[in-house]
């Protein structure tokens, strides 16, 4: 409020000053005409709708700007905070923004990376490119036990919980959602009006909490389910087994965004921090678990199904591959999460020390379920720093049929990294349940915005494609990434992590893998 009041201080102060000016002497003039230029300027940041920051902190929120002006330098070290301590870098960065906005992305000189850098990885271009694509192919998600499947862009808006974010944010979303044809996964924290209003596409996620189906002791209630999983917006169903940037430890909402709204929304009491459980209690073992998928395919009328995980034993997943093979159940897809996702809280140490990169993570999904024979029965989602065009065609070579972007998606609302997520002060409205700070977060704009950005990169993906000679995603392989070793050793991936033939673990398990292979037990979680 404090940041209004003093706008309104300006504005008196300008007036009183013209008032001595025309009264009393011109030499006031010297006074009054600074004052009616910067009030001029407070009335105008907190009308116009395309910049956040200027909406919230009126005249001040110009020297962010100005620390742009002056980039690299300055702006890389107090604007590019990234906000778990791990590289977002500036120029990916400055690509989505630039995109949401709908302005060239090109720049002069050319790179300045350091090519040479070992773990560099590079696409491969075709000496014989072909004609990009008119249109972006999709994705089709359902396999032989789903009556309803579902046509999934390249593209997608990760998963974001209301509460996490503002009513705002959420309407945002979809309704770029809505525009660009994409899907929008709503996150653990429950269905709200403001993910179904604009009519976007949406894979509703439910975690350990069950929000939005949960029992009054917080379990899963079945009724509360089918009914909601019923609504037209709801394309799939997601369950999330874990968390790239917290792996084995439940989502936390502190208590002050935990308002009346969110409440009802999630079925928990207002103003208290709501933790959710690191385990769900309807599974315990992996047969469990797709027996559990199953129910939740028969009771969403036969919607696709599958879950979301970050990856941290291989043997684990094996154990859930097998498992499907037993009880003849597969869900229609799998969303794997990189460890080197972000989140707006979660203890440093989850984040930086547990669970698999989603490259190594990626990999292990994909080779498993080719070698139980399972791949063609399962789409594979990836998400973890998806951003740009050549990272969506990266992680289409390693085994995704598409990717889901969560910070990116953010950029492009005007997410400026302040970190403060966790507080309920985020200054442009993305992140926070205060209906002032929220309104920064112009929704006609900025969903504008998120669907320009999702179109743009995915043209940037099929851009990409074409360069290295391939017109669709199915003529990606392999051979076509490659990874720098050292100064002078460069190896491609197919080198690097030799595929897997299809079925190949059912008729012998190759020796790295047999001891995985032979210890996975479909009734237990063992790594």
């Amino acid at each position: 409020m404090l940041r209004f009041l003093w706008v309104a201080w300006l504005v008196g102060g300008a007036a009183a000053a013209v008032a001595v000016a025309v009264a009393v002497s011109p030499w006031w003039w010297f006074a009054a005409a600074p004052l009616l230029a910067l009030a001029a300027l407070a009335v105008a940041d907190v009308l116009q709708v395309r910049h956040s920051v200027l909406r919230n902190y009126p005249v001040l929120g110009h020297l962010r700007f100005a620390l742009e002006d002056v980039r690299p330098e300055v702006q890389q070290y107090f604007v590019e905070r990234n906000v778990d301590g791990r590289p977002f870098d500036r120029d990916t960065r400055s690509i989505v923004y630039q995109r949401a906005k709908g302005t060239d992305a090109e720049e002069p000189f050319g790179t300045e990376l350091d090519l040479y850098e070992p773990g560099r990885e590079f696409l491969v271009p075709s000496l014989a490119p072909v004609a990009v694509p008119e249109e972006a192919p999709r994705v089709r998600v359902g396999g032989p036990d789903c009556t309803r499947p579902y046509d999934m862009a390249l593209l997608n808006v990760s998963a974001m919980s209301f509460g996490s974010l503002s009513a705002n944010a959420v309407l945002a979303l979809n309704t770029g959602a809505a525009l660009g044809g994409f899907a929008h996964d709503t996150g653990e924290g429950g269905l709200s009006e403001y993910h179904l209003r604009p009519g976007g596409d949406l894979v509703w996620e439910i975690g350990t909490g069950y929000f939005g189906c949960r029992t009054g002791d917080g379990g899963f209630d079945p009724a509360q389910f089918a009914e909601k999983a019923a609504h037209p917006q709801v394309r799939c169903v997601s369950l999330k087994l874990g968390q790239g940037a917290k792996p084995g430890i439940g989502g936390v909402l502190p208590g002050p965004k935990v308002n009346a709204e969110i409440a009802r929304v999630r079925g928990v009491p207002q103003g208290e921090t709501v933790v959710s459980p690191p385990y769900h209690r309807v599974f315990s073992t992996p047969r469990e678990l797709v027996l559990f998928l199953a129910r939740m395919r028969e009771l969403a009328d036969g919607k696709p199904v599958g879950f979301k995980l970050c990856v941290g034993s291989r043997q684990q997943f094996l154990a859930v591959c097998k498992a499907m093979l037993s009880e003849g159940v597969t869900p229609d897809f799998i969303v794997v999460d990189g460890a080197e996702g972000g989140t707006g809280a979660a203890p440093l140490e989850f984040a930086d020390h547990l669970g698999m990169p989603l490259t190594e993570g990626l990999l292990t999904v994909h080779d498993a379920l080719l070698g139980t024979g399972l791949r063609d029965r399962i789409r594979i989602g990836a998400s973890g720093k998806v951003a740009t065009g050549s990272d969506l065609v990266k992680r289409l070579v390693q085994g995704a049929d598409y990717t889901n972007a969560a910070r990116a998606m953010m950029f492009a609302l005007g997410c400026i990294q302040a970190q403060r997520c966790h507080t309920n002060t985020c200054p442009v409205g993305v992140a926070t349940q205060d209906p002032r700070r929220a309104r920064a977060l112009h929704v006609g704009d900025k969903s504008q915005r998120v669907a320009r950005y999702q179109e743009a990169t995915v043209k940037s993906a099929l851009q990409i494609m074409a360069a290295m000679g391939v017109d669709d995603p199915s003529g990606l392989h392999p051979r076509m990434l490659r990874r720098r070793l050292d100064q002078r050793t460069v190896r491609s991936y197919a080198d690097l992590h030799p595929p897997m033939a299809a079925g190949r673990l059912l008729d012998g398990p190759p020796e790295s893998w047999a001891r995985d292979w032979h210890e996975a037990d479909p009734d237990r979680f063992t790594v």
